[in-house]
Parts: C-alpha cells; sequence; structure tokens
C-alpha cells in the first residue's frame, strides 16, 4: 500500500514538478511514483542527471534557477510543485533576498497556476532561542545569511499564495539524517574523533528522519493549509553532545571528547561552530494535527538503529 493509498481517478491525472530533485526529492518522487499513475517531472540544469532521471521514472525538464528565462516553461506544466532547491550559497547584491525562489515565483504567475506549492525551508530561521520551544506562531529571527534567505524565500512563496490562491506550504526542516544517505549519519565525525561542547555550555539540537520528511512533503502537497509554516522535526529531545554520545553507544565507537565553547573555537570548523550557536526545541504538533504525519522513526534511537534502518 502506497503513502496516499488508493487516490481517486481524478488524482491520477496529477504532475507534481520536483524542484531540487536531490537525496529527498528522490525519496518523495518514489513515493509519488508508478503506483499512483502521476506524472513527476524533475527540473534539472545539468544534463549529465537526466538519465539517472529518467530510470527512476522521473520526466526531466532543463531549467536553471539562476536563468529566469529558462523557467518560463514551468508556467502551467504541474498541478502541484515540490520546491526544495536552496537558496544561492554566493553573495549576491542584496545578501538577504533569494533570487531563485523569487524567479521561480514570478515564472509560475504567468498561467494555469498549480494547485498547491510546497517549500523546504529550514528551523533557522528561528535564530538562536536558547533552548526554548519554538512554535510556528515564533517570529523568525534569522542570525545567518542563509537563514534571511530562506525567510525571503518564504514571503515569495506565500505572497504567490495570498495573491493568486494557491495553497503554499513552508516546511521548516531540522537536521536531516538517515543510514542510506550520503553523510547522513554522525559515524564519520566520531571516527575522526571531533569533540563536541560539554554540558553547560551545549545546544538543543532537531532532527528528521530523510523518509519522514519525503512523506511529509507529499502529504503537504495535498493536505498543507493555505500560506502555512510546518515545522517537520521528530520527537527527539536532545542536546548535541547527548545525540553524538548516542550515536556512539550505538555504532560502539567511543564517546567524543567535550570541550567548553572556548575551546571549540580552535578545534572546529566555522560552519559546525555556527550551528552550534543557536539552540531550540521545535513543536510538531502542526505537523501531526494538520498533515497527520505519523513518524516511521519517531525519534533518533529508531532512526540509527541497524534494526530499523532500511536495508
Amino acid at each position: 500500500m502506497s503513502l496516499l493509498g488508493a487516490l481517486p481517478a481524478r488524482f491520477r491525472r496529477e504532475r507534481v514538478l520536483i524542484i531540487g530533485c536531490g537525496d529527498v526529492g528522490l525519496r518523495t518522487a518514489r513515493l509519488l511514483g508508478p503506483q499512483q499513475r502521476m506524472r513527476v517531472y524533475a527540473l534539472t540544469s545539468s544534463a549529465e542527471r537526466v538519465p539517472e532521471l529518467r530510470e527512476r521514472g522521473l520526466t526531466p525538464l532543463h531549467g536553471d534557477l539562476d536563468d529566469a528565462r529558462s523557467l518560463r516553461r514551468l508556467a502551467g506544466i504541474a498541478t502541484r510543485v515540490l520546491h526544495l532547491a536552496p537558496p544561492p550559497s554566493s553573495e549576491t547584491t542584496d545578501w538577504r533576498l533569494d533570487s531563485r525562489t523569487r524567479a521561480l515565483v514570478r515564472a509560475m504567475a504567468q498561467r494555469s497556476l498549480p494547485a498547491a506549492l510546497v517549500y523546504g525551508s529550514t528551523s533557522g530561521v528561528y535564530g538562536d532561542a536558547q533552548g526554548r520551544w519554538v512554535s510556528e506562531a515564533t517570529p523568525a529571527r534569522p542570525l545567518t545569511p542563509r537563514a534571511w534567505r530562506r525567510v525571503d524565500a518564504e514571503s515569495a512563496v506565500h505572497w504567490l499564495g495570498r495573491a493568486t490562491g494557491v495553497r503554499t506550504t513552508a516546511l521548516r526542516i531540522p537536521g536531516i539524517y538517515a543510514p542510506d544517505r550520503v553523510g547522513g549519519t554522525p559515524r564519520e565525525r566520531l571516527a575522526r574523533g571531533t569533540p563536541v561542547l560539554r554540558a553547560e555550555d551545549d545546544v538543543y539540537t532537531n532532527h528528521i528522519h530523510a523518509d519522514d520528511l519525503a512523506r511529509a512533503c507529499v502529504l503537504a502537497l495535498w493536505r498543507g493549509r493555505p500560506q502555512r509554516n510546518v515545522n517537520v522535526v521528530d520527537d527527539t529531545q536532545l542536546k548535541m553532545g547527548d545525540y553524538f554520545d548516542l550515536a556512539a553507544d550505538i555504532y560502539g565507537l567511543p564517546r567524543p571528547q567535550r570541550v567548553g565553547r572556548d575551546a571549540a573555537g580552535d578545534q572546529l570548523p566555522l560552519v559546525l561552530l555556527s550551528f552550534m550557536s543557536e539552540s531550540r526545541r521545535l513543536h510538531n504538533q502542526r505537523m501531526k494535527r494538520e498533515l497527520r504525519l505519523r513518524l516511521r522513526y519517531p525519534t533518533v534511537t529508531e532512526g540509527l538503529s541497524p534494526a530499523t534502518s532500511p536495508t
């Protein structure tokens, strides 16, 4: 039985466009595959990816989010759109703006609008809550350029919804993990002996298994409420160091060394330090109530365990 069950005949004529068809996009495409009798398109700017996408049952469309003219053909091509592409990583004229999502929204607004647009955002839009619980009602307080660009992308997506009636959903996504995802577990970092913060300096971290995220993407395409933000996160409540301790115990590896925040600045890369500057816990009631997602991996214990991980 597929995730959505036996869809009515009118849904089998749906055309879904996935933009940013990486690991999560491909997992989502599998759920929407031939058993649902849908046509699934994948936008790609790389000719090298076309054979792979076709082999997986997707219809490749050539387009580049950095070239607005190449997006014109997307108008009217799909009844539902999943946008998982990241904002530009390089600095632009205004580093707070996501030019890619703005170009996509303009292209889609030309004619024959989709029924739903789902955007994969980040929980980083909340900034540092100093370990407090945050819900979708918590104001966004981005601290990094990449989080600012995600806020801008959410605004562009929801503008389209307000202006045209398209049901738009922004999924606010934390750390994605899965044993069958490249770099999807802490194993390599543990093997390198990378230290973590001592308990008094540590930060809360949030997680979602890649398969549960893909299921949330599908459900949001059909069940997302108009102009809605939704935290997509599991039930885990762990600080970062405790997460790595748990993973070390599961893998039979030594637990990482604990260091103070001052010492961490000399031992850890800047990107990792930036994640250690934000601490929050995410409510997931809206995800469970509105999308009606039942987590296959409710905590990282189930998701990292070899007994429950996919083979």
